[in-house]
């Protein structure tokens, strides 16, 4: 999900309020070395050590996980099949549906249980929530609920049966699932499409985008076993895979988009508009498929029957489906080269779909189009080839904000070019972060928003080129740093003490984080290890060890120290240049550690001739408990300036102690 800068701004401003009072030269390697660290007290190895965690290492002792980040020779994790059939009547605003699930039992244990997402139950009057909700609007009427041919009845007991809490179905089986086994699961259903003002979706009167909207198997995973987190509104998902068949219902004339490819392009669109999407799968350029002049029965689509049409879709190895509807949508059209997605040494494409309204060229949805193509082009190269059949951006009610689902995102509100890109980029980023890679938002926002809120910067700095989002994020994390309220990375997304402590932890300052990764590591170093993560576990369900993990083994370093400082604690980076001592031969510069976090030095000694000397010391030299350094240079030619870290890529607290002269 997109967090808004403004947004976030104006909480940290209110915060502020009620708690506060009142000239180019070439560069040479260094032609001296360092001199070894002070001696300190007692080392801070044992500090900065990794926190264990028994849930993992019994995963690994059972051989699904393994020390190096790659999943282990004995990994599982669940499957779904499912069909759904739903009817949008927009006048009531009522979706009625049904669906069958098959489940398919990989683990090596018998279920005699199992557990299903009621998403939508957050709007039920009687739900606990954590964000804004609509007054009034209703959960998931369930009907028909049965399971292995056996219809069950709501109702606590020992036997076959079913109890709904909150926004979690807990079903009893009529028989144990074994291992290898699947069963099969009935629902029928129907719900109200909330209004504008609902998180993540909702519906604004003219345009719908319907999602979590239906019976979704919870996850059971080989580390903690069944996940039956309650949906409270704030903290996001943790889904499993599956393949999804959907048929939508809707009036002729209406465009839909959904998670999948479209399968009766035939039955529901008309041929002008076939023979515009078949130019904008060749053509460079953006094609208005739909215009304001198409928008009836029988010019954009098929006129149907008894006015209304199906629509039909299938995806495959995906963790969701959303879908958006409108009868006044327009609909602009190209396509992306995203690289060898399939594997067969040869370049493939994904079509590009833009989904508006016409008063939103106001806010610049025009260019939409052209910016979900460049995202999509960037993270194919950035990250690893796109690897589904569209990628769609729908203007949607105002309280979508920006939501990432599979192929999809859904973007309220008002924007400039710039925050067009921005939100589009982010949810566009989302694609890998948690799509392919299906971590657990819930438990750990940061390994989603915070590993797409830096991709975003990087697509930003392609896009618009100079432009530095790295800054604006190191900016937002160290202005909340500064005044003590942060709360750490490793926490439950619905147990941070405000929204503002949650958006710093979720989005900045893991963003941040990763750039002084990129720094400690070096740029391909990094990317290497980045990118082995995503081949490991796409379309898996890594936890925050198997990146860790992932990045040392990469790297060939114990990168422990880092994991620890960053993100088990709230502990701050100041590394100042305490002194700078004329000595006989040498200038001796001594280096203070004023904050708890243990970083490499980086040094950047500037001569009076215009040579530049750049200076690293390794982290080392804090470990072993220290909290002064000293680094010895040539006294010759004479030294002009000093400066730690001069790219500036670590967060630390205080820029003005970094500097000599000051």
């Amino acid at each position: 999900m997109y967090q808004s800068r403004t947004c976030l701004a104006m909480r940290l401003a209110v915060f502020l309020a009620a708690t506060l009072v009142g000239c180019s030269s070439a560069r040479t390697a260094p032609a001296t070395t360092a001199s070894p660290g002070t001696a300190g007290t007692a080392s801070r190895r044992a500090a900065v050590e990794l926190p264990r965690s028994a849930v993992y290492d019994r995963a690994i002792a059972h051989g699904t996980r393994t020390r190096t980040g790659a999943p282990g020779p004995r990994y599982w994790q669940q499957w779904a099949d499912y069909r759904l059939e739903a009817e949008l009547n927009p006048v009531s605003k009522r979706l009625t549906a049904k669906g069958r699930v098959t489940y398919h039992n990989r683990s090596p244990n018998t279920l005699n249980e199992v557990y299903v997402q009621l998403l939508h139950n957050l709007f039920d009057p009687d739900a606990r929530h954590n964000t804004d909700v609509p007054w009034a609007v209703e959960g998931v009427d369930l009907g028909r609920v049965a399971v292995q041919g056996q219809e069950l009845k709501e109702g606590q007991g020992e036997g076959p049966g079913y109890e709904v809490s909150g926004t979690i179905l807990h079903l009893r089986l009529p028989r144990p699932l074994p291992p290898g086994g699947s069963a099969t699961f009935d629902f029928s259903w129907r719900l109200r499409i909330p209004p504008d003002g609902a998180p993540r979706g909702g519906q604004d009167g003219e345009a719908f985008h319907i999602s979590y909207w239906y019976p979704q198997m919870a996850v059971y995973d080989d580390v903690n076993g069944w996940h039956t987190d309650q949906y409270l509104g704030n903290a996001e998902f943790y889904m499993g895979y599956g393949n999804y068949d959907v048929a939508l219902t809707v009036p002729a004339g209406w465009l839909v988009n959904a998670t999948g490819r479209l399968q009766n392009p035939e039955e529901v669109l008309s041929p002008q508009t076939r023979a515009r999407l078949d130019s904008a799968s060749r053509s460079s350029k953006v094609i208005h498929v739909v215009t304001e002049a198409d928008r009836l029965p029988g010019t954009s689509t098929t006129r149907g029957n008894n006015g209304k049409l199906t629509w039909r879709f299938r995806a495959e190895n995906v963790r969701d489906v959303s879908w958006a509807a409108s009868a006044k949508y327009l609909w602009d059209a190209t396509h992306a080269v995203v690289g060898d997605a399939t594997g067969d040494n040869r370049p493939d494409t994904a079509a590009i779909h833009a989904f508006y309204r016409p008063e939103q060229r106001m806010n610049h949805w025009q260019e939409s189009a052209g910016y979900s193509r460049h995202s999509i082009e960037f993270f194919s190269r950035f990250l690893s080839p796109y690897p589904y059949p569209h990628m769609t951006a729908v203007d949607g009610p105002t309280s979508c904000g920006g939501m990432e689902y599979p192929m999809m995102t859904c973007i309220g509100g008002q924007w400039d070019t710039l925050g067009l890109y921005e939100v589009t980029s982010h949810e566009i980023g989302h694609m890998w972060f948690p799509m392919i890679v299906g971590s657990d938002e819930k438990r750990y926002a940061w390994m989603d928003e915070g590993l797409t809120q830096f991709g975003q910067s990087q697509a930003m700095a392609d896009r618009f080129k100079g432009f530095d989002d790295e800054a604006r994020n190191r900016k937002n994390y160290l202005d909340y740093a500064e005044m003590g309220n942060e709360a750490e990375l490793m926490r439950h997304g619905d147990r941070y003490p405000s929204y503002s402590s949650y958006g710093i932890a979720s989005y900045y300052k893991p963003a941040t984080i990763l750039v002084a990764l990129r720094a400690v590591l070096g740029p391909d170093v990094f990317s290497r290890a980045y990118q082995e993560y995503i081949r490991r576990w796409a379309y898996k369900h890594p936890s925050p060890y198997d990146l860790f993990n992932t990045f040392e083994d990469v790297s060939g370093r114990d990168l422990s120290w880092f994991w620890r400082s960053w993100f088990y604690e709230t502990w701050k980076l100041d590394q100042a240049i305490d002194t700078v001592i004329q000595g006989r031969d040498s200038l001796e510069i001594v280096i203070a550690n004023e904050g708890k976090v243990p970083m490499p030095v980086r040094l950047a000694v500037t001569r009076i001739d215009g040579r530049v000397e750049d200076l690293t010391e390794p982290v080392d030299v804090w470990l072993e408990g220290g909290d002064r350094h000293t680094v010895r240079v040539a006294r010759e030619p004479a030294v002009k300036s000093i400066e730690l870290d001069p790219e500036k890529e670590f967060p630390d607290l205080d820029r003005s102690n970094q500097v000599w002269p000051r």
